[in-house]
């Protein structure tokens, strides 16, 4: 009697769904810029298709995302709720501040989303296009001051590769770094730097409502639903994306790795980050497994020389 009792609970128990892992997310940056915006868009959306019962975000700013790097790799290691957001922003700070902490060190999940840079002026401003921007860039460089995120980050190499296609020295471009999103907006906004520079999704509302005028996007050609041209049709090669990943804890094992790897995969696939992408401007650039494994250290060699072409990193 004891032995098919103990079989009918462990058939009961075996036909229960599995419990929803709970996540803690770190997003090494302010709040308001891409990386915040990604993990508590992970958040929601973990949440709201019940793939984890419970997720928290932390921010952990400075260093172009190495400074929260170093603490995630520190602290995390062998346990799988821990995750963090990062990107290409977070290649070129690595390589930029010689960080003793690489990506390396970090269980890489999955590419999440590309996103094209924008160049954005006061409404006020006297530049109303791409070659007025480069009018003055031309005839003083260290005059045109460009406010964007980290330092040797995506937006600080479009200004250099900006520079660079027009003729100007790269290295005397006047970039100033801000730690998030929010900072720089409001550096933008204030007259404090002549231009912004930064991923669309976070100039978009202020765009639409008319306080900031787009100039230019990174892209190859006009992204649907952005109302702008891109560089290339202001007169300026260049074309970029930038793009943000997570990755998990270092230490785990593989059947801790393949089933953080199938919750993102589950999110990546959902209604709830579609419509995420959709709001925000992203593309779905989703890439996992030993794929995007391979495509991150083809980027990390990729990235550095760029930062050498532009001067960044000798």
């Amino acid at each position: 009697m004891k032995r098919f009792a103990l079989a009918s609970a462990l058939a009961v128990l075996l036909a229960l769904p599995a419990a929803a892992a709970d996540y803690k997310i770190l997003a090494p940056a302010a709040p308001g810029g891409g990386w915040d915006q990604t993990a508590r868009s992970m958040q929601a959306a973990l949440q709201d298709e019940k793939i984890s019962g419970n997720v928290q975000v932390t921010n952990v700013p400075g260093a172009g995302g190495t400074i929260g790097l170093a603490q995630f790799v520190n602290q995390t290691s062998g346990d799988p709720s821990q995750l963090i957001v990062g990107g290409y922003v977070m290649v070129g700070a690595i390589l930029t501040n010689k960080s003793p902490v690489t990506l390396d060190q970090v269980t890489p999940i999955a590419r999440l989303t590309g996103e094209y840079e924008a160049i954005v002026v006061p409404a006020a401003s006297d530049i109303k296009d791409m070659a007025g921007l480069v009018e003055k860039l031309k005839a003083n460089p260290g005059g045109v001051s460009w406010g964007g995120g980290s330092a040797g980050g995506t937006d600080h190499i479009t200004a250099g590769l900006i520079a660079k296609a027009v003729g100007v020295d790269p290295t005397k471009v006047n970039y100033i770094a801000f730690s998030g999103g929010g900072e720089a907006l409001a550096a933008i906004l204030g007259g404090q730097v002549t231009v912004g520079i930064s991923g669309y999704g976070e100039f978009a509302s202020q765009i639409q409502a008319g306080t900031l005028r787009l100039i230019g996007i990174s892209s190859d050609e006009r992204v649907a639903g952005i109302d702008g041209p891109t560089f290339k049709e202001g007169g300026v090669d260049v074309a970029i994306q930038n793009w943000r990943m997570v990755a998990a804890a270092p230490g785990l094992s593989d059947a801790q790795k393949a089933a953080v790897t199938a919750d993102i995969d589950k999110l990546a696939k959902s209604d709830s980050w579609k419509k995420v992408l959709a709001d925000k401007g992203w593309a779905d650039t989703y890439l996992a497994g030993d794929a995007f494994k391979e495509q991150l250290g083809k980027d990390v060699a990729a990235t550095a020389a760029i930062l050498k072409e532009i001067g960044l990193v000798q």
